[in-house]
């Protein structure tokens, strides 16, 4: 996997960022929640070291800001979102499961995203009816903890 420096943003294009680290984790969560806030079947989801992200650009805002809000998730814990304030694109979350060095990055919002593969699938007993999980992911029916979606990801940048 590449460790150059990822760029990305918002759509509008008023938010950008750098990611100069590898990510620790990538999945699907096929949670209620997930399926609303992404307008699909499921969101996907990549935990990075904070440290690793940089806004570049929040025109309009002071540089590190962003528009937030909590909500509670399927799993009972608190996530806060950050998005974009003029197009509404969420760019990342941070979550109450999560040590606070890491934070929930929304793939999708990155520029080049080829060398990426989803390790798990979760939440499969919210998934939509029609959706057939993959194979080559673990499956957890609910939330899994921490350490499990890590160990995953760890299998697939090994195989």
């Amino acid at each position: 996997m590449n460790i150059q420096k990822r760029k990305g943003g918002c759509q509008c294009g008023e938010i950008s960022y750098e990611l100069s680290g590898l990510p620790i984790a990538l999945y699907r969560c096929h949670c209620t929640d997930c399926q609303i806030g992404s307008g699909s079947a499921f969101g996907m989801s990549m935990w990075v070291r904070q440290y690793d992200f940089n806004l570049t650009q929040s025109r309009g805002l002071p540089l590190g800001v962003l528009e937030s809000f909590v909500r509670t998730a399927d799993s009972g814990a608190k996530i806060e979102g950050f998005f974009c304030g003029s197009c509404g694109v969420r760019i990342y979350a941070k979550a109450a499961l999560l040590d606070s060095k890491y934070i929930v990055l929304k793939p999708g919002t990155l520029q080049d995203t080829d060398d990426l593969r989803p390790s798990a699938d979760i939440w499969i007993q919210s998934k939509q009816e029609w959706f057939e999980l993959p194979t080559n992911t673990k499956h957890f029916h609910g939330q899994p903890l921490p350490e499990e979606l890590i160990g995953s990801y760890e299998e697939v940048k090994l195989s």
